[in-house]
């Protein structure tokens, strides 16, 4: 079955930098979207970047210039570069995939980020 496993959360200061990544076993689709979403406590979850199989990429308002997600094919991974963290980054992060039209139906168990 299919596995997404992320990874390379943490606490840093305001201003700070992580690099969150995803690892994906067995992916179901030949075309595929990759997104990272990020949730945190009371608030609904958010689409944060994603990135097609086209390799075009999009971010939520509140990360453009700051974050940059890419991808490594042959690894299987995705990875959320992280830049000039703010306390209101602070959230759980989670990957999940879905084919290149469809809804987001696999998904990891998420990565803690704290930013104080």
């Amino acid at each position: 079955h299919v596995q997404l496993v992320e990874s390379g959360g943490g606490s840093v200061q305001t201003g700070g930098h992580l690099r969150p990544s995803c690892v994906v076993s067995r992916h179901p689709y030949s075309k595929y979207c990759m997104g990272w979403f990020r949730q945190a406590p009371g608030k609904e979850r958010e689409l944060v970047a994603r990135i097609g199989s086209d390799g075009v990429k999009t971010y939520a308002d509140s990360v453009k210039g700051r974050f940059t997600i890419s991808k490594d094919n042959a690894e299987n991974t995705v990875y959320l570069q992280m830049t000039s963290l703010k306390p209101e980054d602070t959230a759980m992060y989670l990957c999940a995939t879905r084919a290149s039209r469809g809804t987001y139906n696999y998904w990891g168990q998420g990565t803690q980020v704290t930013v104080s």
